[in-house]
């Protein structure tokens, strides 16, 4: 997200016939990636609240957009928020919360299972990102070997 320039914020990665277009612009993607992030580090949606100016409507069925897109600043500060969950997260499990069955209405699975569905997730969305800055202006945003402690 850093790495992207502020004109390609609203940009589309690509076209969907028939879809909002904000489904496919660079903020709204890194926004999509966080927020389910967060409500998969938590293991479930009864207790989930993301942090303000955030908002449940992503769980909305009729697939509801936010109502204003995001900034950068208010993105990178969710990223935080979600770096630190994350390694909280990890730090405190055991082998019981691995194996405790978390149950969405799309999806059932171990919270060990969920945590590497949601890693896989996340990568497939920053895959998408870095793609496009580099088709869109050769940037990129490099290899992160090692995540910074938050």
């Amino acid at each position: 997200m850093s790495a992207c320039p502020a004109e390609l914020w609203h940009e589309q990665l690509w076209h969907i016939p028939e879809e909002p277009t904000a489904y496919t612009e660079f903020w709204y993607l890194a926004y999509h990636a966080l927020f389910w992030l967060d409500l998969y580090l938590s293991g479930t949606v009864e207790d989930f609240a993301p942090p303000a100016p955030f908002t449940l409507d992503e769980l909305d069925p009729a697939g509801l957009l936010p109502q204003r897109p995001y900034t950068q600043a208010e993105l990178q500060s969710y990223l935080a928020h979600c770096r630190r969950k994350c390694q909280a997260t990890i730090e405190a499990l055991s082998a019981e919360r691995a194996a405790q069955l978390c149950i969405f209405g799309w999806r059932e699975m171990s919270f060990a299972e969920l945590l590497l569905y949601n890693m896989r997730h996340v990568q497939e969305h920053g895959a998408q990102l870095s793609l496009f800055l580099g088709q869109q202006r050769g940037l990129a945003a490099g290899w992160v070997a090692k995540a910074k402690h938050p």
